[in-house]
């Protein structure tokens, strides 16, 4: 029944798969809808409002005039600039829009306004229809001091903390060891991870303080912050709620959302392989209770920490739709923005407790322009210059708003898109999200594809053995890629090698003709050298019909291809094994990059004769970095902390790069003065930009 389900489900709707249930609404609800975002999630909207009948406004910012919610919207206004305080955050510019269009309703989406009590009041106020609670709830939830305090009052399992609002770092030392290290400082008004910092001592509380306050102040206006225990090694499980205006509300089962970094979500997963029955219905009824408690209508989500004993404890409940809600929609054929919709125009919930099921396995990876190498993910900016997405595996869905040519740009959040897979069981979704990762081309920015593909094959994912620490424990060292085993390192240079031959014999063609038709007879095998990583390994290759015959460390492997250069994806089959790799790039030189098993690998494949020879080339010194600081991701300098002459200490702090709404302390690797400063507060800077130097 799951597996007809999602067939049935990815042929529902027309744009790229979405997991809704099927015919236009037959209740009367809204002529037009302005959504009040962009993006995937103002796309996910439209699609929606365009299967329920429902006229779509989007608004933009300048940059964004080409963007794809635009193109897909029946109407679209510019509301401003890049930066969001002058455009999407822009309350002034977009009801001069509501009221230009005549919009009878809002969607926020997430983040943005989404969870703004003043512009739900402004709405409220000119008669529009915000889609989401009503001010009461969204001040009630957003504020995190006083929604803990109303989830006490519930009977909600709350994490012990100070519950009042810290006024500056030397009242947040003395909170901070009063509760006892390790402590959580986040902003009460805040959510997705902005404005969060771990501290472990007197010195990283003060600085949490500073940081978490002004990140606060940048992404939500709101600088207030608030401290409580730092659960340490918990999962991050979370119920979506539904509720309408008429007392009823649903719990639709949780979300699996421990895979993070910087706290904010990577891959997220329903149901969760940790909870039992009684326990998902525990914190399902505690979700509702909280709910009710503060009469919330619309869908909502309570997130919680689990303990390794299965004890649960409220963390805060985000009052809107959230980014990961496709894998409740594909386990439950709920359309949730269609419900929003239909709460917000008064209707009843269609559906009982009862009704709600848990068909199969959806799991979510969130796919970013980001240096995984870097922190596991700092920004990357650029054009997609190739774009292709993996719908042809089957039971894929891509939430996304962008398309080849689109600009990932530092004014927004580098996602590329959600990409959700689902089976009849989690070992089914999980294969399904392999292949999918392996069949998504983007090219034009660095990606963190690599890191995604590793998390999901990982032995303790797939056993269901992750916290929220699984990747600071599983990469101690940071991420570095796929480790090749020693079968795959052969399969990788064999595929190399053969790519190479491939590009020799077509060069020899011209229109499916060889180029001079008295030519010798064709070349049937290759002796060359293959270079990856810090090894350099012998190669020879012998043509056979289609297919290679390739002899990697005295072991012979037989490769097969349509080897048809031209497209972005090459499906090739080495002794029945078939992996799909994609090429990247590639010189005159011999020099390639290949993407295998998720991961980019640069090689060098040269003849026998040009290996020999490139003995002789000389090496181009490395750069020594130790006396420089180059912004490692593209952004605005916030503060820098020192001027020439200034004597640094190793790990000092010596400027502040915002980017994406994130701030990263930039610090000196080593002790000494200070020679040159080329920034300052206020510019804007690009990856591998020179910002400090030292003597």
């Amino acid at each position: 029944v799951a597996g007809s389900w999602v067939n049935q489900c990815l042929l529902e709707v027309e744009v790229k798969g979405v997991c809704v249930s099927e015919g236009r609404e037959t209740c009367n609800t809204f002529e037009k809808l302005l959504i009040a975002n962009r993006g995937e999630i103002a796309c996910r909207v439209i699609k929606t409002c365009k299967k329920m009948g429902i006229k779509t406004v989007a608004i933009h910012s300048d940059v964004d005039a080409n963007a794809v919610h635009v193109k897909m919207a029946d109407e679209a206004v510019c509301v401003g600039p890049a930066p969001t305080s002058k455009s999407y955050l822009n309350m002034d510019a977009i009801m001069e829009v509501i009221k230009k269009t005549r919009a009878q309703a809002v969607h926020p989406g997430y983040g943005f306004l989404s969870e703004n009590k003043e512009f739900a009041r402004r709405l409220a106020a000119e008669g529009v229809t915000f889609i989401g609670p009503d001010t009461h709830a969204i001040q009630a939830m957003g504020d995190k001091i006083e929604s803990k305090l109303l989830a006490k009052n519930a009977k909600v399992n709350t994490i012990p903390g100070f519950d009042g609002v810290v006024k500056d770092a030397d009242e947040a030392v003395r909170i901070a060891r009063e509760i006892g290290y390790p402590v959580m400082i986040k902003a009460s008004a805040g959510g997705g991870g902005k404005g969060m910092r771990i501290a472990w001592d007197d010195e990283e509380t003060r600085e949490g303080f500073r940081f978490s306050s002004q990140e606060a102040a940048s992404s939500f206006g709101d600088d207030r912050l608030l401290i409580e225990k730092f659960i340490d090694n918990p999962r991050h499980i979370e119920i979506q709620v539904l509720a309408d205006k008429h007392g009823n509300a649903l719990w639709l089962n949780e979300r699996e959302c421990s895979i993070q970094r910087r706290n904010q979500k990577v891959v997220e997963e329903a149901p969760s392989t940790f909870l039992d029955s009684e326990t998902r219905r525990a914190m399902g009824e505690q979700a509702v209770a909280l709910a009710k408690a503060v009469k919330y209508s619309s869908a909502g989500t309570v997130e919680f920490l689990v303990d390794s004993s299965k004890n649960f404890y409220f963390l805060e409940m985000n009052t809107r739709l959230q980014v990961e809600h496709p894998v409740t929609e594909c386990i439950t054929g709920l359309d949730l923005v269609q419900e929003m919709i239909r709460v917000a125009k008064g209707y009843p919930l269609r559906h009982k407790q009862a009704d709600i099921p848990i068909n199969g396995w959806a799991v979510e990876c969130r796919v970013y322009a980001e240096d995984p190498y870097k922190s596991f993910g700092l920004p990357s900016i650029g054009k997609l210059s190739q774009y292709q997405e993996p719908l042809h595996v089957p039971s894929v869905r891509v939430d996304s708003g962008i398309e080849q040519g689109s600009d990932i740009s530092i004014y927004y959040d580098p996602m590329i898109s959600k990409l959700i897979t689902y089976g009849s069981n989690r070992a089914e979704a999980l294969r399904r999200m392999e292949e999918a990762l392996d069949n998504y081309v983007i090219r034009g920015v660095t990606h963190n594809i690599s890191l995604l593909r590793e998390v999901i094959i990982h032995p303790r994912f797939v056993q269901g053995d992750i916290s929220t620490k699984f990747l600071p424990e599983v990469y101690p060292d940071g991420f570095k890629g796929h480790q090749l085993t020693d079968h795959e390192r052969r399969e990788l240079l064999a595929t190399a090698a053969c790519l190479y031959v491939a590009e020799q014999l077509r060069s020899q063609r011209f229109l499916g003709t060889p180029r001079i038709p008295i030519a010798k007879s064709k070349r049937n095998s290759w002796e060359l050298s293959v270079h990856l990583g810090d090894g350099i390994y012998p190669v020879a290759v012998s043509k056979d019909g289609s297919s290679f015959s390739v002899e990697v460390d005295g072991m012979k492997l037989n490769v097969t291809s349509e080897w048809n250069l031209a497209l972005p994806l090459l499906s090739v089959t080495i002794d029945g094994t078939q992996r799909t790799v994609q090429r990247l790039s590639r010189d005159a030189s011999g020099k390639t990059s290949i993407q295998f098993l998720g991961t980019v690998y640069k090689l060098q494949v040269l003849t026998k004769a040009a290996a020999e020879l490139s003995k002789y080339m000389p090496e181009k010194a490395a750069e020594d970095t130790s006396s420089i600081l180059r912004s490692p991701m593209p952004g605005a300098v916030v503060a820098v902390s020192v001027k020439p002459g200034d004597m640094v200490s190793e790990g000092q702090e010596i400027c502040v790069i915002e980017a994406m709404k994130m701030q990263n302390s930039m610090i000196a690797a080593k002790t000494g003065k200070v020679k040159a400063v080329h920034c300052k507060a206020g510019d804007t800077v690009g990856e591998g930009d020179l910002l400090v130097e030292l003597e």
